[in-house]
């Protein structure tokens, strides 16, 4: 973490103390603001966080709820969601509290008392290598919390504006062209409209207004897809049982009373469980049922014989139907349009899709649509890349939604299958377990890969850093910071700042040498006029304000002389002119993991791994692509003297 750049400020480094803007009371509103999000949900949020950083955007968040989320509802944290938060800050005060999901256990009848059921097998939750984060379980109010957290530390101060609702919002641009959104909001007591009304003017809106959003409705979209023909019930319980894998993440088929899904919760005692009910029929709603909690304890002592169950205190639950739907597109912009209209209106999350909670995707998937959006609402609005680049978000997150769509879809037709009676093999793996470990990866969130587009290059590069596979999420590995050989995961210094990183992977060269690969590739990144960071960098910004560039040398730091080294990777900085000595790295050999091995980089040539502001690799590049390089950005940003 670097701080005390333009002079020193005691306390509490977390809390900015210069450039912050005034509080605004919580229950006035502004008549204009740049961003207008809808919905406190881990998307609203995750969103709200990215912009609180920038004061001299406008953001207003609303919820109808009377205040923050308390507990219930989502819990699971992919490893690729953990990977985000470590963006955000916050990561370790997760890993802290969270339960780690190390294991997953599955359990289906017993050959002799198929009225009973017996462990059929175990495995490692998360394959080895795969990230170096864990799959996590955390209430979802906590992150909203820590997300709350991230925000009134922000530059902005930002706080969520409560017990308000939108009930219109109308594109006006004729009316006003910067602020082309007119949004009607009321104000709620006990969830009911007073008729107080407010209209706001936006230059954007997101909504992030779960399943039945009134943003959505607003420009025409619709969920479509499965009626719900299945109920399923969630409780999350202080139970005392015998079940032995009661702390682990347990997968259980019975024979004739159904399925049950058990989470390990934070804090060593709380358990949920998702508990399959009974099929719904056509037309029916799972609130015709009226389903009570004793139903779903009662249950559940059904499932796990021969094992007792008894639930001491209920905290929260639920029930719910399951069934997959989605939009055809997450702005209001027509799909014959697209050519000649700018969006302005967005979905994000539930919004967007929905299914059903078992797979654990739902929060995560949501998260990055505004993850996503995020770095490219701020991209336009601080004027780094014309408007045309937000019709990106709908044309990655669409397709990312169809995959968790078909996923789920798959994932709960087996799950709610009856399994084999007669199957007496010892070592057989029931269907549902099988799917589960195929599809480990996806689960981890590590599948998504964005196709090739103005923001993400073609392979012509990519046997140059084959680990790093270009549209997929930047893979950290151990490194070594050369200043102070402190042991650190390159991908770490990836923050939520919507700047771009560049990864130089050095080539086998004498790196003193001024005719080294990386030599020349930094004199053209710093001095050359036609090189993406004197292009693009407002004058009079640091270097780095909007490409954060990183060398990571081959040899072994007791080999490496900091102050012979390319001085462009010491950059001055601030007020002060001040020495930024965290730009250069080697590998981490005490750890075994030299980065240039693990992640397949071509040690004779050396490769130029560029990284969105969201951490996915969008190119990969020679250390002489120089041409290429400037041409890459100049297809999606401004030059900095055209603003």
């Amino acid at each position: 973490m670097q701080y005390h750049l333009n002079g020193f400020q005691p306390g509490d480094p977390e809390w900015f103390k210069d450039g912050r803007k005034n509080v605004r009371a919580p229950d006035t509103l502004p008549d204009k603001t740049d961003v207008l999000i809808v919905g406190c949900g881990p998307a609203g949020l995750t969103l709200a966080a990215q912009l609180a950083a920038f004061p001299e955007i406008e953001t207003l968040i609303v919820e109808r709820k009377p205040g923050p989320l308390q507990k219930g509802q989502a819990d699971g944290i992919s490893c690729r969601s953990m990977e985000m938060f470590n963006a955000f800050g916050f990561a370790g005060q997760i890993l802290k509290q969270a339960c780690w999901v190390n294991e997953t256990t599955f359990w289906k009848p017993a050959h002799n008392a198929p009225t009973t059921i017996t462990r059929n097998g175990r495995i490692q939750d998360v394959a080895d290598g795969l990230s170096e984060m864990p799959h996590v379980i955390l209430n979802q109010a906590r992150i909203h919390d820590m997300y709350l957290e991230l925000m009134r530390k922000s530059p902005s101060r930002l706080e969520p504006v409560y017990s308000i609702s939108v009930t219109d919002i109308v594109l006006t641009p004729e009316a006003d062209p910067t602020y082309p959104v007119e949004v009607t909001l009321v104000w709620l007591v006990d969830d009911m409209p007073t008729g107080e009304r407010i209209t706001i003017r936006a230059r954007y809106v997101v909504g992030c207004d779960g399943a039945r959003s009134t943003v959505r409705k607003t420009i025409g979209r619709e969920l479509v897809g499965d009626s719900a023909n299945q109920a399923w019930g969630v409780m999350d319980v202080l139970a005392v049982t015998d079940f032995p894998d009661i702390r682990c993440k347990s997968l259980i088929q019975s024979a004739f009373e159904g399925n049950i899904i058990i989470i390990p919760r934070e804090g060593g005692y709380l358990t949920r469980l998702y508990i399959e009910l009974d099929k719904l029929t056509e037309g029916e709603r799972i609130r015709n049922r009226h389903i009570t909690i004793d139903d779903l304890t009662g249950a559940a002592q059904r499932i796990f014989q021969p094992y007792h169950f008894d639930v001491k205190e209920v905290v929260w639950w639920s029930v719910y139907e399951i069934g997959q739907r989605l939009t055809d597109k997450f702005d209001e912009v027509p799909q014959t349009a697209v050519a000649h209209q700018l969006p302005h209106i967005f979905i994000c999350g539930d919004a967007c899709h929905t299914h059903s909670p078992k797979a654990g995707q739902g929060m995560n998937v949501s998260m990055g649509d505004a993850f996503n959006l995020g770095w490219k609402l701020i991209a336009v609005m601080k004027g780094i890349s014309p408007p045309e680049i937000l019709h990106t978000y709908s044309e990655e997150r669409q397709s990312v939604a169809q995959d968790l769509i078909n996923f789920d879809r798959e994932w709960s037709r087996i799950m709610s299958e009856r399994p084999e009676l007669n199957d007496n093999s010892q070592g057989n793996e029931p269907k549902f377990q099988r799917y589960f470990i195929q599809h480990g990866r996806y689960t981890a969130g590590m599948s998504v890969t964005y196709q090739p587009s103005r923001l993400t290059g073609i392979a012509a590069w990519q046997d140059l850093a084959s680990g790093f596979i270009i549209g997929s999420r930047f893979h950290s590995a151990p490194v070594l910071r050369l200043a102070d050989i402190k042991p650190v995961q390159l991908g770490h210094v990836i923050k939520s700042d919507a700047r771009w990183r560049l990864f130089i992977f050095a080539s086998d060269e004498d790196p003193y040498q001024a005719s080294s690969a990386v030599n020349q590739l930094c004199s053209f990144l710093y001095k050359d006029i036609s090189s993406p960071i004197n292009r693009f960098t407002p004058p009079g910004g640091d270097c780095d304000d909007v490409f954060d560039i990183r060398v990571i040398f081959q040899q072994p730091a007791s080999e490496l002389k900091i102050d012979h080294l390319p001085p462009y990777l010491l950059p001055r900085k601030g007020q002060y002119g001040l020495i930024d000595y965290e730009k250069i790295f080697c590998p981490d050999l005490k750890s075994g993991e030299d980065i240039f091995s693990v992640r397949g980089i071509d040690r004779t040539s050396g490769a130029i791994v560029v990284v969105r502001p969201d951490q996915y690799v969008a190119h990969v590049l020679s250390l002489q692509a120089f041409d290429e390089l400037s041409a890459f950005f100049a297809g999606f940003m401004l030059p900095a003297n055209k603003r």
